[in-house]
């Protein structure tokens, strides 16, 4: 099938101490490790599985010192991975869009964290499709916490607008918004969704996508076991 769009994915190697540590406690840094390479497989999982998408993953960190290397390491040799690059956390997603472009010219990106295990080709598929197929120029997923969980642009020069936008607070959402609208953009609303940053949002992610590593390893810090 023709590669319709590309979807980023924007990941962050799960190294014990260093991934998720506001999951501790309850969580140790092992377990918490653990959390975040299941988000980042089932993710995975879901880009890999959505018709017309060509997958990119813009990686950062020591995958040789991540949980579950072996399994990531598998994972990844199904997409296209571009390190990240940039002084500060909007830098580099702007410049992931720009590496991401220069490897499949000319299509509209979707991109993605690793902190929505709970996503499905469906869903994926469905927020991608404005800029895809609808003609809009932008899209914007909202997060529960104030933030975003993905952002499609028809034409990816304008993640340049995410370089002078503060990450990971509660008004980033609005922030992001803003900056678009800026740049000329009438943003698309896709569908809300909460990202894991607490226990509390791994144990609600969790219920949403039961069946899956990350429910299973959200489940294991509690020593549930899960069927």
């Amino acid at each position: 099938m023709t590669n319709r769009f590309v979807l980023l994915v924007v990941a962050k190697a799960p190294v014990p101490g260093l991934a998720k540590t506001r999951l501790c406690p309850p969580a140790t840094p092992a377990q918490a490790a653990q959390i975040a390479a299941a988000a980042l497989l089932d993710t995975l999982d879901a880009v890999c599985a959505v018709p017309g998408a060509a997958p990119v993953v813009a990686m950062t960190g020591d995958l040789g010192a991540a949980a579950l290397a072996t399994e990531i390491g598998l994972a990844l040799r199904r997409v296209t991975m571009i390190p990240q690059r940039g002084w500060d956390f909007g830098a580099r997603l702007a410049n992931a869009h720009a590496d991401a472009a220069a490897v499949h010219a000319g299509l509209p990106i979707l991109q993605i964290g690793m902190d929505t295990p709970q996503v499905t080709p469906e869903s994926l598929a469905a927020a991608a499709a404005p800029v895809v197929h609808g003609g809009d120029d932008s899209v914007l997923g909202p997060a529960e916490d104030g933030g975003w969980w993905a952002l499609g642009l028809a034409d990816p020069r304008h993640a340049q607008a995410l370089a002078g936008v503060p990450m990971s607070r509660d008004d980033t959402g609005e922030r992001t918004l803003r900056a678009l609208t800026a740049c000329g953009l009438r943003p698309r609303q896709a569908a809300r969704l909460s990202d894991v940053d607490t226990m509390a949002d791994a144990r609600a992610v969790a219920a949403t996508c039961p069946d899956g590593r990350f429910a299973r390893a959200v489940a294991a810090v509690a020593g549930r076991a899960v069927a």
